[in-house]
């Protein structure tokens, strides 16, 4: 009996034990703020590019990674996108979720 009462004490401080641990989608505050300013700059540039300031491409960045989505028309506004986010103080990694689609005329 006291060898089964040592396995749910075990069990339940291993669970209080995972719950405390932090997923990877948490982060600290100071990297929330950087990534949030390398968003901001991201898409500062993108708006203010001739190429690809027509286009509505998300930003999100995590951890210094940068996912750009939406759509663009053409494979060159997605490699000037891609170019423009890279080129960012604090980007470790982009990742291009773009599709393209030409419009209908």
């Amino acid at each position: 009996m006291q060898s089964s009462h040592r396995l749910e004490i075990g069990l339940l401080l291993l669970a209080l034990l995972a719950g405390c641990t932090p997923m990877p989608t948490q982060q600290p505050a100071a990297e929330a703020i950087e990534d949030g300013i390398v968003t901001a700059r991201i898409k500062e540039r993108l708006t203010e590019d001739p190429l690809t300031k027509a286009h509505t491409i998300k930003v999100d960045t995590f951890r210094g990674t940068v996912e750009l989505s939406g759509f663009v028309e053409t494979d060159q506004v997605r490699t000037r996108a891609l170019e423009l986010a890279k080129d960012v103080g604090g980007v470790k990694r982009v990742r291009d979720a773009m599709d393209i689609r030409t419009a209908y005329r």
